[in-house]
């Protein structure tokens, strides 16, 4: 391969490798970003929850995501780590490459420049082109010594830019390895943050095994809820189905009225339908919840929706769907995921529904929204502002968020599918 075209390919790879690196870089420093971002806007919610007189489980739920925060920030700069050391070390393979070209381009330049010495004089030049055999022959012999000559001066310039190469990606290498360094001391910072939120995690520990029999109060009369909320939406539901099947009697009757009204007068001999009879259902297939075509276009775009649903509260998750363990070894089954907030903070519908029921809970509220067959739940609410046969529309105000038992706001959230629950977090927005 010819000297000019081995530079300039390695030009071009040197050139590509340095835009991916800038890309890698810009990437994960806008991601680090946005990591401290949130652990901003956790530390301050979290500072928010500190204001009551008493540690509480939202303080260990924020503590916990702030520690995850920080714990992706740092795999973000061990990602950042990585590709330092990764690009040092193809920077000074590219080095060595780029030395043994410049170390051949020399060697051939003066070969070159040592035969252009040794043939110097106008004599030897004109000599060469009147030893010619033929017109022709000599018009040859002046485009070989002027390409000759060429050759000469892209030599000379193929040697300055590979110098120039050389000089670029030593300094790039140079500048590589500050980075690192500086890194390296970046990490180490956000380790000791690490190291300090830990510590601040273990006191809310030991803080909440001290209000054992607190939590495990709470966490009865949380239960407590759950079950009459349970014990209403299975009631709602099944007021819900007996609707749908009366609709679809109906339907069905009309349906066979319309038949009979058309057939053929020949059939007058066949005996008469007793119209007082229960008209014969076809059951619709899927849902029962599902019958008709606006039904039908709302349920599929719900579920089109999964994973992209808005929260219905802005704020924090103090229990996540499932399993919760607290410290002292209390468990809690949550059957949605309960979200922290502020005391009257406004709570959204996450899609358009219609409103099947507004209930109270104790001295909560809760509103329950049909999309479909899907169901989303709305509890623990200081108030609400709409009503059962309401249509609503995705992110319209329904309530506002209640209080707790230590105090703060907090909304309960459940998604139903028919009649069974199904994890919400999987659902909405993240």
């Amino acid at each position: 391969m010819p000297k000019k075209i081995v530079a300039a390919f390695i030009f071009l790879l040197i050139s590509a490798m340095v835009s991916a690196q800038k890309l890698d870089k810009d990437y994960l420093q806008q991601q680090r970003e946005q990591l401290r971002k949130e652990i901003a806007e956790t530390e301050k919610a979290l500072i928010e929850t500190q204001k009551t007189t008493k540690v509480n489980v939202g303080q260990l739920s924020l503590i916990n995501k702030k520690l995850n925060l920080q714990g992706n920030i740092i795999s973000n700069i061990s990602g950042q780590i990585r590709n330092l050391t990764d690009n040092i070390y193809l920077s000074q393979l590219e080095i060595n490459k780029i030395k043994r070209v410049l170390d051949t381009l020399k060697v051939e330049y003066a070969k070159s420049m040592v035969y252009a010495y040794k043939n110097r004089s106008n004599y030897d030049f004109l000599n060469f082109i009147f030893s010619a055999n033929s017109f022709n022959d000599a018009i040859k012999r002046i485009a070989y010594l002027k390409s000759y000559r060429n050759y000469r001066e892209t030599q000379a310039e193929n040697i300055l830019k590979t110098q120039a190469m050389l000089e670029e990606k030593i300094a790039t290498l140079q500048g590589n390895k500050k980075k690192k360094d500086a890194v390296l001391e970046e990490k180490d910072k956000e380790l000791a943050k690490l190291q300090k939120q830990k510590e601040e995690k273990a006191t809310i520990v030991n803080q909440l095994k001290g209000r054992q029999k607190e939590l495990s109060a709470q966490i009865k009369s949380k239960r407590n809820q759950d079950a009459k909320i349970k014990n209403a939406i299975a009631a709602m539901i099944r007021r819900e189905i007996e609707i749908a099947k009366a609709e679809a009697a109906r339907k069905e009757k009309e349906r066979l009225a319309a038949l009979k009204k058309n057939a053929p007068e020949s059939n007058t001999n066949t005996k008469p339908a007793d119209n007082n009879a229960p008209a014969k259902v076809t059951p619709p297939k899927g849902s029962i919840l599902v019958s008709s075509e606006a039904d039908k276009e709302l349920n599929e775009s719900f579920e089109k929706n999964k994973g992209a649903l808005p929260w219905p509260a802005n704020g924090f998750v103090i229990y996540h769907f499932g399993r919760n363990q607290l410290p002292g070894g209390i468990d809690y089954d949550n059957p949605g995921v309960s979200i922290g907030t502020k005391v009257g903070e406004p709570v959204k519908a996450v899609f358009d529904g219609e409103v099947t029921l507004v209930s109270y809970i104790d001295d909560k509220q809760a509103v329950f929204i049909k999309h479909g067959k899907y169901f989303t739940v709305y509890s623990n609410l200081q108030s609400a502002n709409v009503q059962r046969g309401t249509h609503v529309a995705t992110g319209q105000v329904i309530g506002a968020a209640g209080v707790n038992d230590e105090g703060q706001g907090q909304v309960d959230f459940i998604l139903m599918q028919e009649s069974n629950n199904v994890n919400p977090e999987s659902w909405l927005r993240h």
